[in-house]
């Protein structure tokens, strides 16, 4: 698939990007030799390829679960502004 200078205006549009008017053919190659790639790649035969999340075969160091600080939740909301009921109370921003 080949983009066009105008598909990559388009393109730029929407995504909110400014190009320069001298660069949008560059990018009109890059991008489409991009989508090319993603072509080859989605002709390939990935049968018996197992989807893996990491390229590296490790697994992920994870720490205990336990408690590390103290309750300290009534010190805090004595010097916060406004409290109630064991909540923070902040003004309004949203209607």
């Amino acid at each position: 698939m080949s983009l066009t200078a105008n598909d990559v205006k388009k393109i730029a549009h929407l995504a909110r990007l400014g190009i320069a008017e001298q660069d949008v053919e560059h990018y009109a190659k890059d991008l489409s030799g991009v989508l090319e790639l993603m072509t080859q790649m989605g002709q390939l035969d990935t049968t018996g390829v197992t989807p893996m999340a990491h390229p590296l075969d490790q697994m992920q160091r994870l720490r205990d679960d336990a408690v590390t600080e103290t309750d300290q939740r009534d010190h805090f909301q004595t010097i916060a502004p406004q409290t109630e009921a064991g909540l923070y109370l902040v003004p309004k921003v949203i209607d």
